[in-house]
């Protein structure tokens, strides 16, 4: 199935005691990115979150949000430092003397200076957090499945609407190509009656330069390998594997051919039809540029 690289996705649950939150996000990058911004003190969740992700996600600059509040008091202790405290009164004191300050130093005036303690929570269990985790994980990782497949359907449906139109185009150029040849042998049979005028013409020798001509603008070989590529790039969006670097490939060989085409072409109809198709498969490229 197409995805595209595109994608949104947010569950918020309360699970033992914790109210987690977790969004996930992505727009189009060639190859797998991750960012993760997660709580504070649960770090250790970062490399968790990016491999079961990608499991699920081959491709796309990808950014996760988890968010965990405790819901429950956890006893916590509480320590001061004492060598540090007493610096801050012995500097305090000091600075009172030597200014004549008024009033007395309180427990407020050292609370200030919070860096004197420390708190001292129960160590989390990492795997019990994990697991709560990951089943928010989960609930919007499916959300943001969803929406890139849905995307994918309507890209899919628009590259096969316009490989339509390419191959109508093809099969116009196929068609009018050979009367490209008539038409020089018609020419070059009028150039010649003109300058010759009165003289036998040598119908092996217009022959000759008719099929070198034939051979010159022949684009059957061309057009074949250009239907052989979308016979490919339609096996290929119906897979159930990541296929946007794979087309990308046919499709660089899908603009090989087509320029080809248009330097043999010597016909400013047939110009004009190359460049309608050349037009296509350029919107096909943005498409493709957001395909898993």
């Amino acid at each position: 199935m197409v995805r595209s690289m595109t994608g949104f996705g947010r569950s918020e649950k309360k699970l033992d005691g914790r109210e987690i939150t977790v969004e996930i996000k992505s727009v189009n990058h060639r190859y797998f990115e991750f960012g993760c911004r997660v709580s504070r003190g649960y770090a250790f969740l970062e490399e968790k979150l990016k491999a079961h992700i990608q499991k699920s996600v081959t491709r796309g600059k990808v950014d996760v949000f988890v968010s965990i509040t405790d819901c429950e008091e956890k006893q916590a202790n509480v320590s001061v430092n004492h060598s540090l405290a007493s610096g801050y009164v012995a500097a305090l004191k000091e600075l009172k003397e030597s200014y004549c300050l008024a009033g007395e130093i309180s427990v407020s005036d050292i609370m200030r200076f919070n860096d004197i303690f420390t708190v001292h929570k129960a160590p989390e269990d990492e795997d019990a957090v994990w697991q709560s985790v990951k089943t928010v994980l989960d609930s919007a990782l499916e959300s943001f499945i969803t929406m890139r497949e849905h995307e994918g359907v309507k890209m899919k449906e628009d590259i096969l609407s316009r490989s339509e139109t390419i191959l109508s185009l093809v099969s116009k150029v196929e068609e009018k190509s050979p009367e490209t040849v008539t038409k020089y042998r018609q020419r070059l049979e009028e150039r010649l009656k003109e300058i010759l005028s009165g003289v036998n013409i040598d119908e092996q020798r217009i022959l000759t330069e008719a099929a070198i001509f034939a051979d010159k603008v022949a684009v059957a070989e061309e057009t074949v390998r250009l239907r052989s590529h979308f016979d490919q790039m339609f096996a290929m969006l119906d897979s159930s594997e990541p296929i946007g670097r794979k087309l990308d490939f046919i499709l660089q060989e899908m603009n090989r051919e087509t320029n080809t085409i248009g330097s043999k072409v010597q016909d400013a109809q047939l110009a004009h039809i190359v460049v309608e198709i050349k037009g296509e498969l350029e919107k096909i490229r943005e498409q493709l540029q957001n395909i898993e």
